[in-house]
């Protein structure tokens, strides 16, 4: 019998006055599980690059972000992350189930693969179809490949 309390989350549009919050989250989910695989040099412009059609937060509380998702291309998930202590409150999956209903269905997201990782375990044991692995267009902090698992919702 678990003893977690599952809070009521608000998803909302991200604004610009959330960026800081989003960043010093994003340290807490790097220094946890080394993502991002590369920390951004300006964090913040990597959260909010034009190139994303939106972006949402999570907030359990008001104004403390929980967890974080963009799309890019009209269904390519990006940028996902959860506070370390909101984990197992079912905050990725509430952040996906808004965009799904944001982008009307079918999305993709890109998983790095490496052995035990709890983005590859949490879109398997949610619903998410493996399709395939790519090499990265782009490299790992010292320079080497990057091989991507490629998921379908």
């Amino acid at each position: 019998m678990s003893n977690l309390t599952i809070r009521p989350l608000t998803i909302r549009a991200r604004r610009s006055e959330d960026l800081d919050q989003c960043v010093e989250v994003l340290r807490e989910v790097r220094l946890a599980d080394g993502y991002p695989m590369k920390w951004p040099s300006n964090p913040r412009a990597w959260l909010d690059r034009p190139q994303l059609d939106q972006a949402w937060v999570a907030e359990g509380s008001p104004g403390v972000i929980d967890g974080h998702v963009a799309v890019r291309n009209g269904r390519e998930v990006t940028r996902l992350f959860v506070a370390p202590a909101a984990r197992r409150l079912k905050v990725a999956s509430a952040l996906l189930d808004h965009v799904s209903v944001w982008a009307g269905g079918r999305l993709i997201l890109h998983v790095v693969d490496k052995p035990d990782s709890p983005a590859a375990a949490f879109s398997e044991a949610t619903g998410w179809r493996y399709t395939h692995t790519t090499t990265a267009a782009w490299s790992g902090p010292r320079g080497e490949s990057v091989r991507l698992r490629h998921y379908v919702r």
